[in-house]
């Protein structure tokens, strides 16, 4: 039998982790003695242990661990585990990467060798689109997008079913929500010239506006990005954003962002001052 200094020394751990799984139930000693409280480990514990030690190492949190140890086929519980985590770490470094590239681009443009991104200011015209909306907790691509996806199928199938064509581009626009912050999320296809109201859709005509607007090329992943470099750009431009953004779908092929996308980011504006 160990004690509990020995048993932590061969497991790499300390003390007081080792008291902390037995009080979770984790990984209770073989023995405690009645008078004196001293907890014992026995032989057939160290390899649980091991295992315990190498899988927080891991990143496995105490959950996934405590399943692995009270599985049946603690063979195929580890393999789950394991799979799980990596498929993590996989995502994680996906994100770390995106970060990279973007401060990459950053360091390229302060140091000149890279331009900044367009911006144009212009007039657009008013136009008529059939819409839905949503509510979205916040903004950014992982709020958004879970709201964006459902709304544009429910929009295909309520405009479909109602005879109505499906004409692009696609226009999307955001607007906050009083004193909150949830962010108002709503979808659109142009409306033909000759606008038909319908069961489950609205007809919504957006406003002629003067607008600054930048064009972003390829997926979601980095527009937050591009909408960042339009609102400094216009703020160092003297502008003010006075209204909704809007998103233009110049180029989409299927719901599903790629790389070949090419969408105008506007940003309604007047003087500032």
């Amino acid at each position: 039998m160990y004690t509990i200094g020995e048993f932590a020394a061969l497991g790499r751990v300390s003390v007081r982790m080792l008291r902390h799984y037995d009080a979770i139930g984790l990984l209770e000693p073989a023995r405690v003695d009645a008078g004196s409280g001293y907890r014992r480990y026995s032989d057939d514990q160290l390899p649980e242990l091991l295992l315990v030690a190498e899988l927080r190492e891991l990143g496995v949190g105490l959950d996934g661990i405590a399943e692995v140890l009270g599985a049946d086929d603690r063979g195929v519980a580890l393999r789950d585990a394991l799979a799980v985590r990596r498929a993590e770490i996989e995502a994680s470094l996906a994100v770390d990467a995106a970060r990279l590239a973007r401060i990459d681009r950053r360091l390229r443009r302060l140091e000149g060798e890279e331009a900044m991104p367009e911006i144009t200011y212009r007039t657009v015209d008013p136009v008529t689109v059939y819409a839905l909306g949503g509510r979205a907790p916040g903004m950014g691509p992982e709020l958004v997008g879970p709201v964006v996806g459902p709304l544009v199928e429910r929009l295909d199938e309520v405009l479909t079913r109602a005879g109505r064509p499906l004409i692009e581009p696609a226009v999307f626009w955001y607007d906050t929500v009083d004193d909150g912050d949830e962010l108002a999320v709503h979808v659109s296809y142009q409306a033909e010239p000759e606008p038909r109201p319908g069961d489950g859709y609205d007809v919504v005509e957006l406003p002629r506006a003067a607008v600054a607007a930048l064009v972003h090329r390829g997926d979601m992943t980095t527009l937050g990005e591009s909408w960042s470099a339009l609102l400094s750009g216009l703020v160092a431009d003297g502008y003010r954003a006075t209204g909704p953004t809007r998103e233009v779908y110049l180029e989409a092929h299927g719901h599903e962002p790629g790389p070949d996308w090419v969408t105008e980011l506007q940003v309604p504006v007047s003087p500032a001052g």
